[in-house]
């Protein structure tokens, strides 16, 4: 019978984008959200320095003005019209003083937009002026009114408009919106490419399914026809041990079957389930040419709500997966149970075979990835899928490096039935 060929299935499942276009995705992603980042933030910095400079030639002219009034030649009537109905009109803080930074009195009078407690004292309010001119020549130069000698006669201390703290604060907030919207965007992306993955494991693993069925029905016929032929207890033997086999090509059809429909989980003890694949694997495992060993350090009477059939399944793919990593003429699979915290169990597969270098291990539950001549690359991916998504458990490589061997760790939740 000739082997089985190769079979990519990254070119089978054609929508697994490549590492590469994967990273350009992404790439593009980051730099899309940077380019509007960024170009938000220039152009609102644009408008704040538009606004700051109609704000400071506003001042200006106000200033013009107010020495114009000031003047002592002028009418006193004109300069009060000018402090009451023209300074309201700045929409920014702003305070007089003296040559000496000494705000003018009467407050309240020679400054506008400024944010004090009408209640306080009059030394109360002359510190807390003196305190906001401080903030405000730290932040702007004054703009100065001098006498016909050039001798500074009062000070012009101001601040931007609340406007211009709003428009900064904008960049902030729409890159946070952006972020969030290219966020969801490659969330979605990612999803909706797992969801085609899925769907297409789900046809492939049906079909396989379907197409098992009908030989399988007629090797089963085949095996009656001869037991009831033969007499033979050598020959009758070796058909019981083909009807398991075929038995077990049964249960491979009935898990594909499954695959995509919700599993029915049921209170299961795992400890026999794996004591049950472990001796189907032992009476196999000399066909494969060498001599391999399954010990386990398995405590009895362990429960968990699980699919049987599935998981019976990860157990297999790991004992072949550390069969096959075994390169020596006798070799050691350990199985082992161990409690954790928070009524959970971790269930061990150790193998001292080749073991893996940390590029492999990144890759290992890839679909299609394998580093097996003949390889599929299914085995592996199939078992993370059943113990993560039909499961809610967790799969992963605990432990690996070249020569060293490698532990695969299974983390699940005991049964909360007893």
């Amino acid at each position: 019978m000739k082997p089985l060929p190769s079979i990519d299935f990254n070119r089978i499942l054609k929508f697994n984008i490549s590492p590469f276009s994967k990273w350009y995705i992404k790439i593009g992603l980051i730099l899309l959200a940077l380019f509007f980042v960024i170009g938000s933030i220039l152009y609102t910095d644009s408008l704040v320095q538009e606004i700051i400079k109609r704000e400071k030639g506003l001042l200006d002219f106000y200033t013009d003005i107010y020495q114009h009034y000031s003047d002592p030649s002028s009418n006193i009537e004109d300069f009060s019209f000018f402090l009451e109905k023209i300074t309201p009109q700045i929409n920014f803080p702003i305070i007089i003083t003296d040559s000496n930074d000494v705000p003018l009195e009467d407050f309240d009078i020679y400054s506008a937009n400024i944010n004090v407690n009408k209640n306080l004292s009059y030394p109360e309010k002359r510190k807390a002026y003196q305190s906001i001119v401080m903030k405000m020549k730290a932040s702007y130069a004054p703009i100065t009114i001098v006498d016909s000698a050039g001798k500074v006669l009062q000070k012009f201390y101001y601040f931007h408009s609340p406007l211009v703290d709003k428009f900064r604060l904008f960049p902030v907030i729409s890159s946070v919106i952006i972020l969030i919207f290219v966020g969801i965007g490659y969330i979605a992306f990612s999803a909706s490419r797992r969801n085609e993955e899925s769907m297409v494991w789900i046809g492939m693993a049906k079909e396989a399914a379907h197409q098992l069925g009908t030989p399988l029905s007629s090797l089963l016929a085949w095996l009656e026809i001869l037991r009831n032929r033969t007499s033979d207890s050598e020959i009758l033997e070796m058909i019981d041990e083909m009807e398991t086999d075929v038995d077990r090509l049964n249960i491979v059809a009935t898990r594909f079957s499954k695959i995509g429909s919700k599993a029915e989980l049921t209170h299961t003890n795992i400890s026999d389930l794996i004591e049950d694949v472990s001796k189907y694997f032992e009476k196999r495992l000399p066909h494969l040419g060498k001599k391999v060993e399954i010990k386990r350090d398995i405590p009895k009477d362990y429960f968990v709500d699980l699919n049987a059939d599935l998981f019976s399944w990860v157990f297999e793919n790991l004992f072949k997966n550390a069969a096959d990593a075994i390169e020596q003429k006798e070799g050691l699979i350990e199985v082992s149970i161990k409690e954790r915290p928070g009524n959970r169990i971790r269930i061990l597969v150790k193998d001292n075979g080749r073991g893996m270098t940390n590029k492999i291990k990144r890759n290992i539950f890839i679909p299609g990835f394998s580093t097996k001549k003949r390889g599929w690359g299914l085995g592996l991916s199939l078992a993370k899928k059943i113990v993560e998504d039909y499961h809610h458990s967790k799969i992963y490589v605990k432990e690996t490096a070249p020569g060293k061997g490698t532990t695969f760790a299974i983390d699940m939740k005991l049964s909360e039935e007893k």
